[in-house]
C-alpha cells in the first residue's frame, strides 16, 4: 500500500478528481490534503470524501519541518502538488527525492515559472496567440515549473479562444490524465 498525500492550496477540484480515482484502490490511500490556506475550498471536498485535511500557514512552509512531520506520522510514501501555490521547501525535496509531482497548466518550459499558475497562465497563452496549449505534469525540484517531465497532453487553442476557454479545456486534460499519471508514478516505487 502506497500512501498519498496531496498539496493543495484552491478549490481542490482536482484534489477531489484524484481522491475520487483512487477510493477503492487496494494499493494507493490518500493519507492527508495538506493546505496552506483556512478557508481553501479543498478542505471541504476532501472531509466530503473521508479524507482527513490539515491546515499548515505559510510561516511553517519555509523550514518544512512540520510538514515533514506530519508526512512522517501518516506514512506518507509520495506527494501531489495539486494547485499549491508556495514553493516546495528543500526540506521536503531532500526527504521525497523523485516522489513530488506536480500538474501545470501549459505545456512547460512555456508559461511556467514564478508567479504563471490558474487564469494568469490562461491569459498569456492567449495574449501570445499560441495554437495550443494543454497540461504537464512533472517531478518538482528547487525551482519553480521545472523539474523532470513525466506526461504532456495538449488541446488545441483558436483565435477566438478566451482565457476561460482555454481554461475548460486545459482542466479537461487534467482531470483525464493526472490520477492516470500519479498511478504510473507509484508503480514505480
Amino acid at each position: 500500500m502506497k500512501n498519498l498525500a496531496i498539496f493543495a492550496s484552491g478549490a481542490g477540484t482536482n484534489a477531489e478528481n484524484i481522491i475520487r480515482y483512487f477510493q477503492g484502490n487496494s494499493e494507493v490511500n490518500i493519507a492527508v490534503v495538506i493546505t496552506n490556506k483556512a478557508n481553501a475550498g479543498v478542505i471541504k471536498r476532501a472531509e466530503n470524501l473521508g479524507i482527513s485535511t490539515i491546515f499548515v500557514p505559510n510561516e511553517a512552509w519555509e523550514t518544512g519541518d512540520k510538514v515533514l512531520e506530519i508526512l512522517q506520522n501518516v506514512k506518507a510514501d509520495f506527494i501531489v502538488l495539486s494547485g499549491f501555490l508556495l514553493k516546495v521547501p528543500q526540506t521536503l525535496l531532500q526527504h521525497y527525492p523523485n516522489r513530488i509531482i506536480n500538474i501545470h497548466p501549459a505545456l512547460l518550459p512555456k508559461f511556467g515559472g514564478k508567479g504563471m499558475y490558474g487564469d494568469r497562465v490562461h491569459q498569456a497563452v492567449v495574449e501570445a496567440h499560441e495554437k495550443q496549449s494543454g497540461i504537464t505534469i512533472h517531478y518538482i525540484d528547487g525551482n519553480y515549473d521545472e523539474g523532470t517531465t513525466l506526461f504532456q497532453a495538449t488541446c488545441e487553442v483558436t483565435p477566438e479562444d478566451t482565457p476561460e476557454d482555454v481554461a475548460k479545456k486545459v482542466h479537461a486534460l487534467e482531470y483525464k490524465h493526472f490520477p492516470a499519471v500519479i498511478e504510473q508514478a507509484l508503480k514505480k516505487l
